[in-house]
């Protein structure tokens, strides 16, 4: 038993950190083109549609439902990635980099 403990103990301790949990800095004003540029991965196309839709009001973005989302014209797999952070921000899991990342 003893064995194990060191073993693990070892294990933990040659490993390091897993992960580096630096402070992302975040966008101080979120807006519906900010929120759609932060998701990224081409939903920020839909930007003008869904600032018209909404009257640029990110909280009438967060209660909006996936039908208003198809009558815009917008695609099953951006509706579910717009709906999908927007929960998400609203339980305060996620909130918009500064800086968009790169897909590549």
């Amino acid at each position: 038993m003893a064995l194990a403990c060191a073993t693990h103990a070892r294990r933990f301790l040659l490993a390091g950190p897993a992960r580096s949990f630096h402070a992302q800095p975040y966008q101080a004003k979120v807006g519906v083109v900010e929120f759609l540029n932060g998701v990224g991965k081409g939903v920020e196309a839909h930007a003008a549609k869904l600032e018209d839709a909404v009257g640029g009001d990110l909280q009438r973005l967060l209660e909006t439902r996936t039908l208003r989302l198809k009558k815009l014209g917008i695609p099953c797999k951006h509706r579910k990635l717009i709906l999908s952070f927007a929960h998400k921000y609203r339980l305060g899991l996620w909130k918009p980099q500064a800086d968009p990342r790169k897909v590549e």
